[in-house]
């Protein structure tokens, strides 16, 4: 048997969480005593690319947790601060200790790297369908995606009329607002 790591940590914006995000958690948790997920990018929501708040995916991802058996997990929000030269110390000040990082981004992987922190890629299940940005597209456009986020998380979304949300957000929608008249001045 492997020896486990005291805890680990694994960062992402999870818009939103899905199935491959669940699997690699599962995964992870075979290594690690407890699993540190940072919610990545805290401060944005209400976007085609971030349209869910980190209050939000919090509560997909610790009902999809929950829901999957999964009870040694922290999750925390991490707002970006765009100074990758202090990220590290500063995702450190808002985590409880921890011994790894899994992460597949290559800057994340040579931050954590350069100051000491032992690094493992994240696995991979099935990117191409297992897609933030796919399931994104699909809600907005009216396709199937049900299917790739857990159950859980269709209830969250469901709840909070993330559906709508994400229609209305979706590049096509605010052409045709902009194309109107409305909305001139705003940000898109």
């Amino acid at each position: 048997m492997k020896a486990k790591n005291r805890d680990c940590l694994l960062i992402g914006r999870f818009q939103p969480f899905h199935k491959g995000h669940l699997q690699v958690v599962k995964a992870i948790a075979r290594d690690c005593d407890d699993i540190i997920i940072g919610i990545g990018s805290a401060q944005y929501s209400h976007t085609a690319e971030n349209p869910f708040t980190a209050g939000e995916r919090h509560l997909m991802i610790s009902r999809a947790l929950q829901e999957e058996g999964i009870g040694n997990f922290f999750l925390v929000p991490i707002v970006d601060i765009n100074r990758y030269a202090i990220w590290v110390s500063h995702v450190v000040s808002m985590v409880p200790p921890f011994s790894r990082v899994y992460t597949n981004n290559g800057l994340t992987r040579r931050l954590f790297l350069e100051e000491g922190y032992e690094v493992s890629s994240s696995p991979m299940f099935n990117r191409e369908q297992y897609s933030g940005t796919e399931i994104r597209r699909r809600i907005a456009s009216n396709d199937q995606w049900e299917q790739l986020v857990p159950k859980a998380v269709v209830s969250v979304i469901k709840e909070i009329d993330g559906v709508s949300r994400l229609r209305d957000l979706a590049p096509s929608q605010r052409r045709e607002v902009d194309e109107s008249g409305a909305g001139i001045g705003e940000d898109a």
